[in-house]
């Protein structure tokens, strides 16, 4: 099961030296102009490109379980608490970790004690608007108390103590004096966090539920009517709950008391309930009535083939989980597949290495997307655009950079493998064809169109003389227990998701005693004599052990991702393309930027625009963000 980290957003952790020694957060104007400025609010008149009503129009079929931000962590419930509340931080549209409630920060050199500089005349409003009291330092310490009180049930407090000092002691009850926990408040502008270890990504951290503040003396006073109504709720961010029926509708409106409100440019978020929300949602844009719709695999046709709709569509931004195939060193498989044959092929390097060159991974993603199979191809196991450092994405450090425009399918370096590892297992006491067993879930439609294509390919290249592969389809139902984690495969697409805010996160699934392809019992070794598995566990140790240096973590991890690449423990294949297709009022490269989490979620600086967004349009939108980030990330480091 996936830990609650991985609800946590993740993206860039920028720390700059201080003449003091100490670190301090970048700073921005007192209103920032991320993710826009007043400047561009949307116009009619603006070339007829924003729409002159900015109304957002959406229709949902899963019903938020509470408005108490402080207990749950339901993607739902937080999509809408990341728009009534502020943190004391925020992500701007490159991902470049931003002032909010917190004007600056900065943190001991021995990474422990964070000091945060609060905005001041920052106010708690009800429902209508009405002003209520000032958001102070104490209202953080408030929020943390009661999620680390045991018999409030939060979600959120394992993230919580598992940073600060002595909050999971105080969560357990082992100590009963709030004060002795790593959270007070120094005066009504000064807050202060003192962590019990040094934690790389802990700024990221600040954006997520677990750390906004809530009013102590309205949570004192509603008791446990606390956010069961949005009357029972006060707001310091972006919109007021003005409205909220259950399976009815909610309204999201301006909160016109907000400290950034000339970066709100969509002035009123409107969901109307549904239970058939996702099977209607293409007919309700076509009527005007949505702003938004997912367009299921099974309609994207209709679409793409109608011209009154193929420019309607566009592609969802990309995600974060990122899918590769593994190869499996502890084969748990019937003896019909030649398990113990298995271990000889899998443990030569020359072998993996003729499989990955003969993997056409853009032709395999063509059974999933056929439109556009490129688009989430990838060549690391971190997508681009997780993290930053220096200026630099993540997937342009150290050795992971030389990945970057390799095509690894290569028909004549796949032959030249081959032969290498004809002889070198023919001498190891190998038989072939060695027999690959490759199983995948019925549930997926793409997923077994995809195995026959990956099948076709690797046997007509390689030859069936020299491999042999089985798919196996295995029903939804007990099918990660019984494939991956069972070590029944071969070789097999897998995938994986960030649980926190650092690229350590992605070396999970290859940790010893893990379950995904077990590459601690790997036999093959570098030029040294060296076990691969030992160089590389040697690597992440050390990449794990450096918590203060930023940049050189990242370098450290960088190559030993790139050395688990280079000798073919797995392939690198595609990053999750969030919801696919859709038909879509809203450009996301407008909007916060992280690449997951409750950042995305946010609506500050998005625009409704007055047509709908096409392919065309949204792959030169990308360009060019990815372009402005690339320079936006300079700037951050300099």
């Amino acid at each position: 099961m996936k830990k609650l980290l991985s609800l946590l957003l993740v993206l860039v952790m920028i720390l700059t030296a201080c003449s003091n020694g100490e670190t301090q957060a970048p700073q921005t104007p007192e209103t920032p102009e991320t993710p826009g400025s007043a400047e561009e609010q949307p116009e009619g008149t603006d070339g007829g490109k924003y729409a002159e009503e900015q109304v957002y129009k959406y229709t949902y079929a899963e019903e938020i379980t509470t408005l108490n931000y402080l207990i749950n962590t339901t993607w739902v419930d937080m999509s809408v608490a990341a728009n009534l509340i502020d943190a004391l931080a925020q992500y701007d549209k490159y991902g470049i970790l931003q002032p909010a409630l917190a004007e600056s920060w900065k943190v001991s050199e021995d990474g422990l004690e964070w000091t945060f500089n609060l905005r001041k005349g920052v106010m708690w409003v009800d429902y209508e608007g009405n002003e209520i009291a000032e958001t102070t330092a104490h209202d953080f310490v408030s929020s943390a108390k009661y999620i680390l009180t045991k018999a409030n049930e939060s979600e959120s407090a394992n993230l919580v103590y598992s940073v600060i000092k002595n909050a999971e002691e105080y969560f357990n009850e082992e100590i009963t004096d709030f004060s002795q926990v790593g959270v007070r408040a120094e005066d009504d502008y000064t807050l202060v966090y003192t962590l019990k270890k040094p934690v790389p990504y802990f700024e990221s951290m600040l954006t997520y539920v677990s750390f906004f503040p809530v009013y102590g003396p309205f949570l004192e006073e509603m008791g446990d009517q606390f956010g069961t109504a949005n009357s029972t709720l006060l707001y310091n961010g972006a919109y007021l709950l003005t409205e909220f029926e259950p399976q009815m509708q909610r309204l999201l409106t301006k909160n016109e008391a907000y400290w950034d409100k000339d970066n709100i440019f969509v002035k009123e978020l409107n969901y109307k309930y549904n239970k058939e929300a996702s099977a209607l949602g293409g007919e309700l844009f076509k009527r005007g009535e949505v702003s938004h719709a997912i367009i299921p695999p099974a309609n994207l046709d209709e679409w793409m083939t109608n011209p009154e709709l193929k420019d309607k569509v566009s592609p969802d931004r990309l995600g974060t989980y990122t899918f590769f195939y593994a190869f499996n060193f502890k084969p748990n498989f019937d003896a019909e597949y030649e398990p113990d044959n298995w271990k000889i092929a899998v443990n030569n390097s020359n072998f993996r290495k003729s499989i990955m060159s003969s993997f056409n991974r853009v032709a395999s993603m063509a059974t999933e997307d056929p439109y556009n199979p490129e688009f989430r191809i990838i060549n690391t196991i971190t997508p681009p655009n997780f993290a930053s450092q220096d200026g630099l994405d993540f997937t342009d450090t150290g050795n992971l950079a030389k990945l970057n425009d390799v095509n690894f399918f290569n028909e004549d370096e796949a032959k030249a493998y081959k032969e290498k590892a004809v002889e070198e297992l023919t001498a190891a006491g190998a038989t072939f064809p060695v027999k690959i067993l490759m199983p995948y879930n019925t549930n997926s439609s793409y997923w077994a169109n995809e195995a026959q294509v990956v099948k076709q390919q690797l046997e007509t290249l390689l030859g069936t003389d020299y491999i042999q592969i089985t798919l196996l389809p295995h029903a939804p139902t007990g099918f990660l227990d019984g494939t991956r984690r069972a070590g029944n495969y071969s070789f097999m697409k897998v995938n994986w998701g960030p649980d926190y805010a650092d690229p350590q996160t992605y070396t999970d699934p290859f940790e010893r005693d893990g379950n995904y392809n077990f590459p601690e019992y790997t036999t093959d070794v570098n030029a040294d004599g060296k076990n691969l598995y030992d160089v590389y566990e040697a690597m992440i140790n050390e990449a794990k052990a450096e918590v203060i240096d930023l940049s050189k973590r990242y370098q450290l991890f960088a190559d030993a991702e790139a050395m688990l690449i280079d000798n073919a423990f797995v392939v690198p294949y595609n990053v999750s393309g969030g919801d696919g297709y859709v038909a879509s009022m809203v450009l996301p490269f407008e909007r916060p930027y992280a690449p997951f989490g409750i950042a995305t979620m946010t609506w500050k600086g998005a625009k409704i625009l007055a047509d709908p967004i096409s392919m065309e349009e949204f792959e030169a939108a990308q360009e060019e963000w990815q372009a402005e980030r690339n320079e936006a990330l300079k700037e951050a480091a300099n």
